[in-house]
């Protein structure tokens, strides 16, 4: 086989693999939509309306709980972990650390970002039982957060290294402190900080297996910070489970919801990113 063969070959199974991978995404949004939106047309106010006493059994009410549970959770979890990343991610840069201090700090955040979600969830666990605790809001938010910590790490790590150096140069030129040039370079790494805290607040809104042993389960309305209370990946994984059929259709309707909130910050991301990239020396002015 000469080369140009191999190459037109090697494009053809390129082509084939994008086509496939965006075939199943169309599948799975495509009927996700489909049945989710339908019930939002039977049920418009069930995604408003707060849980019956019977709602796993019976399906009465809505999921409006899930909804509550997964922005109390994820937000305070979103906010504490983006300024815990952006703080690792300005003392990783050569101005504060060593190369090989960042090379070692930067190997155990790969590590962490590779461990399954469902192990920050049983070490939480672990901290909870040892504590005498119980399940509850509160560490349900404090193992988000500590899932989303090495992702946004990540982001913010490597928008701060694309920086252009003639924003330090320039800095230091001037006679700023290194705290004073660290708040100029995370100004001109913006669009990529801003991607990574918002897909760290996708994949966190999107896990189950974190919250699964800290949040507990709970059909009632988030009552306090040390209460139980669930998200819409949890209650999509009870209610798909149901012999019930309209608690299943209830399923599709609370992963209707997620899906078009991840889409829509996978969306917001990328504008942000392009409103935000103005303060990027060289970046677009409007």
């Amino acid at each position: 086989m000469d080369r140009y063969t191999e190459q037109r070959l090697f494009g053809l199974l390129a082509r084939a693999s994008a086509a496939l991978i965006l075939a199943v995404l169309a599948m799975v949004v495509g009927v996700t939509l489909w049945r989710g939106g339908r019930v939002f047309v039977t049920d418009p106010a069930v995604m408003v309306t707060a849980p019956g006493s019977r709602y796993m059994l019976d399906g009465g009410g809505g999921f409006l709980h899930a909804v509550l549970g997964s922005i109390f959770i994820v937000v305070p979890a979103t906010v504490v972990a983006s300024i815990l990343a952006i703080s690792t991610a300005i003392f990783l840069q050569s101005d504060y650390s060593s190369e090989r201090t960042s090379d070692v700090i930067n190997m155990f955040l790969n590590v962490l970002w590779g461990t399954p979600p469902i192990v920050y969830g049983v070490f939480v666990l672990t901290i909870i039982i040892a504590a005498g605790a119980q399940t509850s809001l509160i560490f349900g938010t404090i193992a988000i957060a500590i899932f989303q910590y090495p992702i946004m790490t990540r982001y913010a790590d490597e928008a701060l290294r694309a920086a252009p150096d003639t924003v330090k140069e320039a800095s230091y030129g001037l006679g700023a402190t290194r705290f004073e040039t660290a708040r100029m370079t995370v100004r001109a790494a913006l669009p990529g900080v801003i991607a990574g805290i918002i897909m760290g607040f996708a994949r966190g809104i999107g896990d189950a297996a974190t919250v699964l042993f800290t949040a507990g389960r709970s059909t009632q309305m988030p009552g306090g910070p040390f209460d139980p209370a669930t998200t819409l990946p949890i209650l999509i994984f009870e209610q798909a489970a149901s012999f019930n059929a309209e608690v299943r259709s209830h399923a599709y309707a609370a992963s209707f919801v997620l899906i078009v909130a991840v889409l829509a910050l996978i969306l917001a991301s990328k504008l942000l990113a392009g409103r935000f990239a103005r303060f990027a020396p060289g970046g677009r002015h409007s």
